[in-house]
This record gives structure tokens, C-alpha cells and sequence, in this order.
């Protein structure tokens, strides 16, 4: 079986085994509708006031969507490295042709589909229930890249946790310690100016970071944001956390 096929194999069986899990498929899409509905429609932004919320609709599109870009693939990906290794599954994967990367791989290809899938309706649900407009413009394909690419490197950092966590529990309790804080700490949803100047420099550690400026440069311009310098960084680092998170996987168990 050549390497494509058995990447697809697998990937297809990993698309199956998440349409089996309702409880899975419902709070993937349900948890950032949540978060759209409160944040866009709820609380509403008001540009004229300060504070909290006080930028146009269109600034927190970053954060919205790396709602799922951030915690669909750690907790995923983590508990399923977690998952295999308490049946001992690696041991028996170890049999086949199929390698470590190959597998990471195949669990990253239904991430993006189910990502790609949940970031058109976030965006189809800010457009339609909060002042939010998008640029309907060439450039608005760059997103396809930058969640492709944000999901690949957090699936690494996923594969990296579900090695390090003892239990499926513990991946997906390591993967929302570290997901809460740097969905809020990355340049999304609070704007630089209303953090201490101390702590400025530690946002430019978070990879999310450069997703949100990304994704921010294309979907509104008018912040400032530049779209190729952080699509550069946000490749350079999809490519080494991938390697890690492959390398993390264990062939036994």
C-alpha cells in the first residue's frame, strides 16, 4: 500500500470514528456558536466607549475562529495519542506499514476538515449576527492557509500532550489549561493597549499570536496588521511543532 493510501486510510477511519461520537460533533460546532452569540450578539462591541470590547465587529474574528483552530486539535489529537496508548495501540501500529508521521498526519487532515467546516460557520455567524463585515475580496482565500496551518501546528502541540499526560483525562485537562489562556493572551480579543506594557513581549511567544494577526490582516485591514509576516512565522513554526509532536508519538508502550 503506498503512503498515500494509507494516510487516507487512516484518515478516513479517523473522519468516521468522529461522526460516531454526537457528543464529540455537538460541542465542536455548539462551543464557539456559544461564543459568538454572547461576545457578537450579547455583549455587543462598542467602538465609541473604551475598554473591553470596544473595537469594531470585525477585530475579534481572529478569536472566534481560533476558538476551534486552538481547542479542537489539542484536545482531540491529545486525547486520542492518550487514547491509543492506554489500549496499548501503538504497539500494534508499530506492525504496519503506517509510521508515526503518517499517522499524525492522517488525524491532522480530519482536523482541517472539521475546522474548515466549523470556521465557515463562525463566519457565516458573525456576518449574519453581529455589525461584522467581510472583505469580499481575493485576499480573503489567505484563511484558507492560516487555519490549515494553525491547525497543523496544534495538532503537533496536541500529539506532544497526549504523549506527556498520563490518562485520556489528563490530555484534555492539559489541553484546556494551556488553550483558555492563550485564546485570551494573543492578540484576539484583548487589544495590546489594555494589557501591562511588562506583558507585551510575552504575546509574541504565543504561536496562536500569529494566527490572529493573520487571519486580522485579512479580515480587517484597518488594524494595522500585516498578513505575510505572520503567515511566514506561522509555517516556519507549524513545520517544527508537527516534527516534534510526530517524533513524540511512541512506537511502543
Amino acid at each position: 500500500m503506498s503512503r498515500i493510501r494509507r494516510i487516507r486510510a487512516e484518515a478516513t477511519a479517523g473522519w468516521h470514528s468522529f461522526l460516531r461520537r454526537r457528543t464529540a460533533v455537538f460541542f465542536t460546532f455548539f462551543f464557539p456558536v456559544i461564543l459568538v452569540v454572547i461576545f457578537g450578539a450579547l455583549v455587543r462591541t462598542q467602538p465609541t466607549e473604551g475598554g473591553l470590547f470596544a473595537e469594531p465587529a470585525a477585530y475579534y474574528i481572529p478569536g472566534y475562529l481560533a476558538t476551534v483552530v486552538l481547542f479542537t486539535p489539542l484536545s482531540r489529537v491529545g486525547s486520542e495519542v492518550a487514547r491509543y496508548r492506554d489500549g496499548n495501540r501503538f504497539e500494534k501500529l508499530a506492525t504496519t506499514p503506517l509510521t508515526r508521521a503518517e499517522w499524525l498526519l492522517a488525524q491532522t487532515l480530519v482536523n482541517i476538515a472539521i475546522i474548515g467546516l466549523a470556521s465557515l460557520l463562525i463566519l457565516g455567524l458573525v456576518v449574519a449576527i453581529t455589525a461584522a463585515t467581510l472583505p469580499v475580496t481575493i485576499e480573503l482565500l489567505w484563511l484558507i492557509p492560516l487555519i490549515v496551518l494553525g491547525v497543523i501546528l496544534f495538532c503537533g502541540v496536541g500529539a506532544i500532550l497526549g504523549r506527556l499526560s498520563d490518562s485520556q483525562d489528563g490530555a484534555v485537562a492539559a489541553s484546556n489549561t494551556i488553550a483558555l489562556p492563550l485564546l485570551f493572551l494573543s492578540d484576539t480579543f484583548i487589544p495590546l493597549e489594555l494589557l501591562p506594557t511588562w506583558f507585551i513581549p510575552a504575546i509574541e511567544l504565543s504561536p496562536l499570536t500569529y494566527f490572529s494577526r493573520g487571519v486580522r490582516a485579512v479580515t480587517f485591514p484597518a488594524a494595522g496588521d500585516t498578513l505575510f509576516p505572520s503567515i511566514a512565522i506561522l509555517a516556519g513554526l507549524a513545520g517544527v511543532i508537527f516534527a516534534i509532536g510526530a517524533y513524540a508519538i511512541p512506537q511502543t508502550d
